[in-house]
């Protein structure tokens, strides 16, 4: 079974909100500066530079991040395999990211406050040690719509291929079968000294 993914449209919408967020602090920013300045310095004229400034830092900031983040989400999908997820992202070179499910430990849902707001999540995807990246984890599938159904049939495939060890069970502790597991140290044990002193 193959399932092309692609993020929804509001992971775009949800980028313009981070950008208008992050242009409302410098905002907030030269303000402060800006009252700093004119109860020092009592001239009005003077902090004139300093909104300058400001307004061109989040002119460019829109004008880099803006095209970027079209591209970037146009290009990104998701391949849900029977054996491996396969990331598809990237805007002048391409990357298609396997992550086969044998190394997976976890998928982590994950929704931050604009997340929640916009009605999307993001799974992270977790592997034994593999992670090169600065995040700590393999892969994120970000911008999805149905994330709790995706998130649920993702940790059912990682249950089916680590079953948890059906040798314990409540009626059987876990203290027998490590005394079971030392009586036959000790008779391994003896057996080699018994084979050391022919």
């Amino acid at each position: 079974m193959e399932e092309m993914i692609k993020p929804d449209k509001k992971l775009f919408t949800k980028t313009v909100w981070v950008l208008l967020t992050v242009s409302a602090f410098i905002l907030a920013g030269v303000s402060i500066v800006h009252t700093i300045i004119y109860i020092a310095d009592g001239d009005p004229n003077a902090p004139k530079v300093i909104w300058l400034i400001a307004v061109l830092a989040i002119l460019v900031m829109w004008l880099m991040v803006y095209p970027i983040a079209i591209l970037w989400i146009r290009n990104l999908s998701y391949m849900i395999q029977d054996d491996r997820i396969t990331i598809h992202k990237g805007i002048l070179t391409k990357t298609h990211q396997n992550i086969p499910y044998r190394s997976v430990t976890d998928f982590i849902l994950q929704r931050s406050l604009y997340d929640r707001f916009l009605g999307i999540g993001s799974i992270r995807i977790q592997t034994a040690g593999q992670s090169q990246s600065a995040t700590g984890y393999e892969g994120n599938m970000a911008g999805l719509v149905e994330y709790e159904k995706l998130h649920n049939q993702l940790r059912e495939k990682i249950r089916l291929l680590h079953p948890i060890s059906e040798s314990l069970t409540t009626n059987e502790p876990v203290e027998k079968s490590m005394g079971q597991i030392l009586e036959q140290m000790l008779h391994e044990l003896k057996a080699i000294r018994k084979n050391t002193e022919k």
